[in-house]
């Protein structure tokens, strides 16, 4: 199947200073998949990034292309002024857990509405994210979870001292 977003030639590079703020929702039809312990948690050709300034993209896979039978609710969420409040689920599978390990916005606020019955998955807290066959890289930190691929430029929001941009 083609790569439908970047289907002449090689990815453009993006910056993700040039990204808006508020965040902006877009599609994207390259194949996403998630794996952990050898399970296909996800695997999408429909998913939506969101784009915000200073941060890699979030991709946002759509429920039915989510393996949520694995998924709890967990007990956290957060708020964000511009899409409003995220559910955290924990994977259990096998006796294995991980906690809080994807997020979604069950009634996103008006802009959002699109990734509403979408899950957005920490690529540091499973062992495979891959999108257009590429390996993901976290996102620096532990409070956002931004998946950085070759086309993305940084610097990026998360690490350590980038508190305060």
């Amino acid at each position: 199947m083609s790569d439908a977003r970047h289907s002449f030639g090689p990815l453009p590079t993006e910056s993700v200073w040039e990204y808006p703020r508020p965040p902006r929702v877009e599609p994207d039809a390259r194949h996403v998949v998630i794996v952990h312990r050898g399970v296909t948690l996800a695997d999408s050709w429909s998913c939506r990034r969101v784009l915000e300034t200073s941060h890699p993209p979030v991709f946002y896979v759509p429920h039915d292309d989510v393996r949520s039978d694995l998924l709890s609710r967990a007990q956290r969420v957060t708020a964000c002024e511009w899409k409003g409040v995220a559910t955290y689920w924990t994977l259990v599978m096998d006796g294995h857990t991980v906690r809080d390990v994807a997020w979604s916005y069950e009634d996103p606020l008006p802009g959002y509405l699109s990734i509403a019955r979408h899950f957005a998955f920490y690529a540091g807290r499973v062992d495979l994210c891959t999108v257009g066959g590429e390996r993901v890289k976290a996102q620096p930190g532990d409070f956002y979870g931004g998946w950085i691929t070759g086309e993305i430029l940084g610097p990026f929001k998360g690490g350590a001292g980038s508190a305060g941009w």
